[in-house]
């Protein structure tokens, strides 16, 4: 894929997205929609979790707090139980009750809007301050997770080996306008067509850009 193809790409992904309703980051969407407190407590628990297992324990968490203030006051092993079974459960578990003593502490009370800001809070690391800059505030971010490393590697348009070289090669090559949509397109993709093993390839809408094409489809029959 050539820095030439972003345009198609992102037309392609995007009509995707629109059709994949099954996708489970629809949903998560969804439930993660509201104050931007509430977009950084989901987005903190869905690190290493998948976006169903994160989607039932952010309703069951938001049944019982609304605000900084419910979540500094709850037992750290209330939360625990709340959120389980999300990945790394215990330990999110308190970095919420940190997190929330610094937004009243720091912040008063409000989650803040940058990036750099976001990262000094407990638990919170660039994909998650890239998604609540994008989500909560309607600005420009860059959250590379697993499927956007993956697959932005996959197509060839960057050749990284973290997440962060990956955020900061787009930053470079992809231009600003697509910033908002590209996560969750390829999030989206990468859970329905272009997964991990075995992806759709025959059926892929930008299979032509794909540096990977007859490739991958080979490589992961051979380890089946």
């Amino acid at each position: 894929m050539k820095v030439s193809d972003i345009p198609l790409v992102n037309r392609k992904l995007k009509e995707h997205y629109a059709r994949a309703q099954h996708a489970p980051v629809i949903e998560f969407m969804r439930v993660q929609a509201g104050s931007p407190f509430r977009i950084l407590v989901a987005t903190v628990l869905s690190a290493r979790t998948k976006d169903e297992t994160t989607t039932a324990a952010v309703q069951r968490l938001f049944a019982h707090i609304a605000t900084p203030e419910d979540l500094a006051e709850a037992d750290a092993e209330a939360i625990a139980q709340w959120i389980f079974p999300v990945g790394f459960y215990r330990t999110k578990a308190k970095h919420l009750k940190a997190l929330s003593h610094a937004l009243l502490d720091v912040y008063g009370g409000k989650v803040p809007d940058t990036v750099e800001e976001l990262c000094k809070l407990p638990g919170v690391g660039r994909k998650t301050a890239n998604l609540v800059v994008t989500a909560a505030f309607d600005d420009y971010g860059i959250c590379v997770d697993i499927h956007v490393h993956r697959i932005c590697n996959r197509l060839g348009l960057v050749r990284t080996k973290t997440p962060y070289e990956t955020e900061m090669a787009l930053r470079a090559c992809l231009p600003k306008r697509y910033w908002k949509g590209w996560n969750r397109y390829l999030v989206a993709f990468g859970q329905t067509r272009c997964t991990p093993r075995k992806p759709a390839c025959h059926s892929c809408p930008i299979r032509q850009v794909c540096d990977q094409i007859g490739v991958i489809p080979s490589q992961e029959t051979s380890t089946a």
